[in-house]
């Protein structure tokens, strides 16, 4: 249980709302962070490469496809993956959206929407992380409207043909299998697409100032030749997609959070022991000011995350309910690692702290899986009953 007298990043005593095993999945989570992550982030972030290698190591911590039954998935509850999405964005969003790609996007959709010989062929061994798969939706021209994707498979009497070009694809480079989201005839269908198929060509996007602790990439598919038994034979429409998107976007109101309080403490050390004027700059009311505010807004988030985790373990959470904690998380950690940056001073801006890595990352986070805009508008409409996205 939090001691609330000295804990000086729960003063609300949280964690006495969280059970003994998610607190034990906490603490094994945060210790890997620890000494996996932390050490080599600044070194992965500056040379903007992903660790291949840390994929069966988050294999064996449990944290691949976490949420997910049988087939080899943990089995763990909403509230232990937001715990480990919340440990693993306190060392980088990069690491945390690996996670998600592989067990809230490709894992989610292959357990929920493929068929049992699908699921049996790739889940366990992307469980284990010796599997990597990625989840191909957003296009050139098509980020926040889906709909108007132009990716396009056809059916033959051997299978599919399937062309068309996706954009901002994480981890596609490196991806032993891809779930590509196509239109056909019949609407938008979702096809598994092994890595090494011809056709397939995918190109990390370089250099960016965001996420470079991690792989997006540009892919295109040029007249490729797919068997019957490639497309997901229960993903009919946009529900398919957007079915996998809102298990990412709630670990996304998790791990923001990680990112906002894993700044506000390094600040706040900073603060504690920066002398400036002959004192510590902890000292001084606008510091003191700063660091307030930051904490109310992260435990103010790690509330709503909570609450958010109690109601999907319920089988009651809403696609809005998950809007109104993506939208208010990032935005609010956004805003607490830039202000933990200003307590740095000019050392802020090297790589020797975390929170301006935490901000740039965090860009690329408020952007995917629904921009803040999008999910503005899709608490606009629960709230009036009015759809305004083509308005």
């Amino acid at each position: 249980m939090s001691d609330s007298t000295t804990n000086t990043s729960d003063v609300l005593a949280l964690d006495s709302l969280l059970t003994a095993d998610e607190l034990e999945l906490r603490e094994k989570v945060r210790d890997f962070t620890a000494h996996r992550i932390r050490p080599n982030i600044a070194r992965w972030y500056e040379d903007a490469v992903f660790p291949r290698d840390i994929a069966p190591e988050l294999g064996e911590l449990g944290v691949l496809g976490m949420h997910l039954e049988g087939y080899g998935c943990p089995g763990r509850t909403a509230v232990e993956y937001g715990v480990a999405a919340m440990e693993l964005e306190a060392g980088d969003s990069g690491i945390r959206t690996f996670v998600s790609v592989q067990g809230s996007l490709a894992m989610t959709a292959i357990h929920k929407w493929g068929s049992e010989a699908q699921k049996r062929q790739w889940l366990p061994r992307m469980a284990a992380g010796e599997l990597i798969g990625c989840f191909a939706l957003t296009e050139p021209t098509a980020g926040s409207d889906p709909s108007s994707m132009t990716t396009f498979a056809r059916e033959t009497s051997d299978g599919w043909v399937l062309d068309g070009a996706k954009r901002w694809i994480g981890l596609a480079s490196i991806a032993d299998v891809m779930v590509v989201w196509a239109n056909t005839e019949d609407g938008i269908r979702g096809f598994l697409v092994a890595a090494g198929t011809p056709g397939v060509a995918a190109t990390p996007i370089e250099p960016k100032l965001s996420m470079r602790a991690s792989v997006q990439c540009d892919v295109t598919f040029d007249d490729v030749r797919l068997g019957p038994d490639a497309i997901l034979p229960g993903a009919m429409g946009l529900r398919g997609p957007f079915s996998c998107l809102n298990e990412a976007r709630y670990g996304i109101a998790w791990g923001a959070m990680g990112a906002a309080r894993d700044s506000y403490e390094a600040a706040l050390d900073y603060a504690g022991n920066r002398l400036q004027f002959g004192r510590p700059l902890a000292g001084y009311q606008l510091t003191q000011e700063k660091l307030v505010n930051m904490l109310v807004e992260i435990q103010k988030g790690t509330m709503l995350a909570l609450h958010l985790g109690r109601l999907k373990d319920a089988g009651h959470l809403q696609p809005q309910q998950i809007s109104l904690g993506k939208l208010n998380n990032v935005r609010e950690a956004i805003k607490i690692a830039r202000e933990a940056r200003t307590i740095l001073g000019g050392n802020g801006v090297t790589l020797d702290y975390s929170p301006l890595r935490h901000a740039s990352n965090l860009e690329s986070v408020r952007t995917y899986e629904g921009t803040d805009e999008v999910h503005t508008l899709i608490l606009g409409q629960h709230i009036t009953g009015m759809g305004a996205f083509r308005g």
